[in-house]
């Protein structure tokens, strides 16, 4: 659990993909949201119930089946609100009935509460981060002291650098990660670590990124991930 200044951020691990879970409670108003219902709905309603909360919203990162996957479910008990992108509306392609869609910047108020909307594109067209105050739901964009694939139905290398490095740029360097899945030797970490340790964001040129993602990363480094000192992402050869 984190804190945040009108409530917390709680996180289960959940699933055989070792996903994250995360229910936002707003103190005042007693409402919840829950980011990318999957794997365990019924753990996800029992923390919910343990601090005394309702669901109200439901946000996507993405909508790759190990992060959608709950939906249907929570719904069938909750009257909740679903929010994702609009560019992954578009790819996903699915019958979600009404949900609200968005576009990057903007923010989704729960109560209290202030989520900013971050486009993050590269993953999937339409992938998203959630913000918090200091605290950002990546989902599959930016892992601890990893990244998302970008082999995967609609993802894109390119755009994936470019997202990464808007990221680095312009996140505040005690902004705390709080990631889609637990690949690394640590659950959360700060901005300031992943700029120090993320490989991913240590690439200048795009062509070398895409290569490091592409062709040379899921061959030459295994998880739980750790810090990558800068320079030693691959070797010059590779």
């Amino acid at each position: 659990m984190t804190e945040t200044a009108t409530g917390s951020i709680h996180a289960l691990e959940l699933g055989p993909m070792e996903n994250f879970v995360y229910l936002i409670e707003d103190r005042a108003s007693g409402r919840a949201a829950v980011v990318d219902p999957a794997w365990d709905i019924p753990e996800v309603l029992a923390l919910a119930k343990q601090h005394g909360v309702t669901i109200t919203d439901i946000l996507l990162t993405h909508s790759h089946y190990d992060h959608i996957n709950g939906i249907e479910e929570l719904l069938a008990s909750h009257d909740a609100q679903l929010h994702l992108l609009k560019p992954e509306a578009k790819f996903w392609g699915a019958d979600t009935g009404r949900p609200a869609l968005h576009h990057g910047g903007d923010c989704i108020q729960l109560g209290d509460t202030e989520i900013e909307v971050l486009h993050t594109p590269g993953h999937t067209p339409g992938s998203a981060c959630y913000k918090v105050g200091q605290q950002l739901i990546t989902g599959d964009t930016l892992f601890v002291f990893g990244c998302g694939r970008c082999d995967l139905a609609g993802g894109d290398p390119e755009q994936m650098f470019h997202t990464l490095k808007n990221m680095k740029q312009n996140l505040p360097e005690n902004t705390l990660i709080l990631p889609g899945h637990n690949y690394a030797e640590k659950p959360v970490s700060t901005m300031q670590e992943q700029i120090e340790g993320n490989p991913f964001l240590h690439f200048d040129a795009p062509e070398r990124f895409v290569h490091y993602r592409m062709d040379y990363h899921d061959k030459h480094r295994h998880g739980p991930y750790g810090p990558v000192c800068k320079g030693h992402e691959m070797p010059d050869d590779s």
